[in-house]
């Protein structure tokens, strides 16, 4: 058993809005978090701490790309496809006027 001094202070910064989720923006406390905080014990708050730091990591963590999402990349032509064979210039479409030996 942990001797408990102090009470755990409130996470709350002062930017009381939602997001789409209904977390806080400041805090990342659910809405239930929010209205029982008075009456949860010291370890429920600790916890409630803990996944808010884990919600703040992923929201602030790197967007991940949904497949839907991911543009189709055309692909490089491969070495072992069959080449467009041009047809080379004959010596008549050739200009070599300016051309010294």
């Amino acid at each position: 058993m942990q001797l408990e001094f102090f009470d755990v202070p409130s996470p709350c910064v002062g930017i009381c809005q939602s997001d789409e989720k209904g977390n806080c923006l400041g805090c990342y406390r659910t809405r239930e978090e929010r209205q029982s905080w008075i009456n949860l014990t010291t370890d429920d708050k600790q916890k409630v701490i803990k996944r808010c730091l884990q919600r703040k990591k992923r929201k602030n963590a790197a967007p991940k790309i949904k497949v839907s999402e991911v543009a189709v990349i055309e692909q490089q032509p491969s070495l072992l496809d069959a080449k467009d064979k041009n047809k080379l210039k004959t010596s008549d479409d050739l200009d070599f006027g300016d051309f010294e030996l």
